[in-house]
């Protein structure tokens, strides 16, 4: 099978840090997008908002990586079909999350230029978006290396996924420390609009299951 795990004596190891890598995965983005969202509230903040519920996106599918990982450890031949099946409509559904995201953060981000909304500046917001910065380039790298070692395609793509978020974070920084610093309200929205090119890219992957060229 192409996602077949090349079997051996670190293969345990592995799959050990993989789960690791995909349970610290789930457990940020789940804090990420609580403190995003409520930072967006207060702040009227677009950019914010896409990008906390986009965390929230992302957990459920570390969570499917999770279950991946977990049933590929003692699978058969067989039941790493039946696997890859479950996984595939699995993924599926995030993307169309992701879509239905794209699309909701798009039509907030044109409103908003529109109406000349102008959310306030977000100290806390701009903390997050630099620590994300940060471990989102440290994870994708992880996720990339260990799926690589694994032979797992399911594993190379949701590293992908998380060079995206990588991307997300440097908008929202740019949008909200513009708005911040220079009182460029509009950066805010334009920033939003930016990510639901990365929300798209990250629909196209999730839903082929294929690794990005």
């Amino acid at each position: 099978m192409p996602d077949a795990l090349e079997s051996g004596p670190d293969r345990p190891r592995l799959l050990a840090r993989g789960l690791r890598l995909e349970y610290f995965t789930v457990g940020w983005n789940v804090v990420e997008g609580v403190v995003a969202v409520a930072a967006a509230v207060a702040a009227g903040s677009v950019a914010l908002l896409g990008f906390g519920i986009d965390s929230f996106v992302e957990s459920a599918s570390g969570s499917v990586l999770i279950w991946r990982l977990h049933a590929e450890r003692g699978a058969d031949e067989d039941g790493e079909e039946r696997t890859e099946q479950v996984e595939r409509r699995a993924r599926r559904l995030v993307a169309l999350s992701l879509v239905l995201l794209a699309v909701y953060v798009a039509f907030r981000s044109i409103t908003a230029l529109v109406d000349g909304e102008r959310p306030e500046p977000s100290p806390v917001g701009i903390a997050l978006a630099a620590v994300s910065l940060v471990v989102m380039w440290w994870l994708a790298r992880a996720k990339r290396r260990v799926g690589i070692a694994l032979g797992s395609r399911a594993m190379t793509v949701d590293a992908f996924q998380t060079d995206a978020c990588f991307w997300l974070s440097l908008f929202l920084l740019v949008g909200i420390g513009a708005n911040a610093l220079l009182g460029w309200w509009w950066a805010d929205p334009v920033a939003a609009l930016g990510m639901t090119f990365f929300i798209g890219r990250e629909a196209i992957e999730a839903w082929r299951g294929e690794d990005p060229d």
